[in-house]
């Protein structure tokens, strides 16, 4: 299992010292960065897991460190400073931190706040594939890793044509997708015309919709496109 990777930000070199220090005899491996600059590249071009960040930083101000980060991150971060005052803490949480340690501050409790946000990454990451493996839809089922599809808890079969269409539409659900569009990604080329395209929807529609003529999941936009439908949308499919 690959250590968690630590960016410690941090000027003052006998804490950062203490930090890095304590994350190596704890396994974690670990980056630092002594400016406000550098703690960014290092954010962006060393993809670490986690953020330890100081606010009195010789070149920039934590709290910006934290608000150009999360313009583009989720990255977790712990800010650990001297500044003791609420209305400091207050701004650091808002930009975006995770969590806020005083200084001067026990290893051990550092170390409890790196493991609780560790844990939460772990959480939330699992959560993602859990979820982006399996769509559900009212009584439509797809199970990507099985590649398999269910209606009403009765397995259907699709050609792999048909399966590929639906996983495109579920994948982007409540999104009109273009014929063009369609085209290419299920295909690679335009080299299938609309016509063709229509006669896949329709034998698509006779599987997964439950009254075909009047179909709940797969919508038609007349000259552009299809839509799949989060069912109990107040939209209805034509």
């Amino acid at each position: 299992m690959n250590k968690p990777l630590i960016l410690v930000v941090e000027d003052d070199k006998p804490i950062r010292k203490l930090i890095t220090t304590t994350l190596e005899t704890q396994g974690y491996k670990y980056h630092t960065a002594e400016t406000g600059e550098a703690s960014i590249l290092e954010a962006v071009s060393g993809q670490p897991d986690l953020m330890i960040l100081d606010l009195g930083l010789p070149d920039m101000d934590g709290v910006d460190i934290i608000r150009k980060v999360r313009s583009w991150s989720n990255l977790p971060i712990i800010v650990v400073s001297a500044r003791s005052e609420d209305r400091d803490k207050i701004d650091a949480l808002d930009a975006g931190a995770d969590d806020y340690l005083t200084k001067p501050f026990s290893v051990e409790e550092l170390l409890a706040r790196l493991r609780v946000s560790l844990r939460r990454i772990r959480y939330d990451s699992e959560k993602l594939l859990k979820d982006a493996s399996v769509f559900t839809n009212e009584g439509l089922k797809i199970d990507y890793a099985a590649g398999c599809v269910w209606l009403d808890d009765e397995e259907i079969h699709l050609t792999p044509i048909e399966y590929k269409l639906l996983g495109l539409l579920a994948k982007n659900v409540g999104k009109v997708l273009t014929h063009n569009y369609i085209l290419h990604e299920i295909w690679g080329s335009h080299t299938y015309d609309i016509p063709a395209l229509r006669v896949f929807m329709a034998t698509l529609r006779k599987k997964i919709e439950r009254t075909p003529s009047q179909p709940k999941f797969i919508q038609t936009h007349i000259g552009v496109g299809y839509r799949m439908l989060q069912v109990g949308d107040d939209n209805k499919a034509i």
